[in-house]
């Protein structure tokens, strides 16, 4: 008859700017990111004096629950990457990042693109429209 063998875990204590540092790495690394803009919350706290790290991430814990989290994510995105697209490698990024550096599991990763950005790369809209026009 097979045993049941428990695992204590421990005790940890992690801060939510810890994991939104990892968040706010794993979102910068996927092409197509420009940069992560603050999101409401973190401008409020800035203009009471209260640093926030990640600047561009949210995360919190779910109710009774210190193993899930939510990570909320305020992306700009490059113009000429498929927005879609870039938002998932996002949400795929996080979750394995967060998942794999605190041994915490994700809940949900939310993206919410706050711009599109005009690389330096790329040429004024009314260049392309004559460039469209001339072929």
């Amino acid at each position: 008859m097979p045993e049941n063998i428990r695992k204590d875990k421990g005790e940890r204590s992690m801060s939510l700017g810890f994991i939104a540092q990892y968040a706010a790495e794993a979102s910068l690394n996927v092409e197509g990111v420009a940069s992560l803009e603050k999101s409401t919350i973190a401008t409020i706290k800035e203009a009471f004096g209260v640093w926030h790290e990640g600047q561009g991430v949210e995360v919190s814990f779910l109710p009774n629950n210190s193993e899930l989290v939510d990570i909320n994510i305020y992306p700009n995105i490059f113009f000429g990457f498929n927005v879609p697209e870039v938002a998932w490698q996002i949400q795929s990024s996080v979750k394995a990042d967060v998942e794999k550096y605190t041994g915490l599991d994700v809940n949900s990763v939310n993206v919410y693109v706050r711009d599109i950005i005009l690389s330096e790369n790329f040429k004024d809209v009314s260049q392309l429209e004559k460039e469209f026009e001339n072929e």
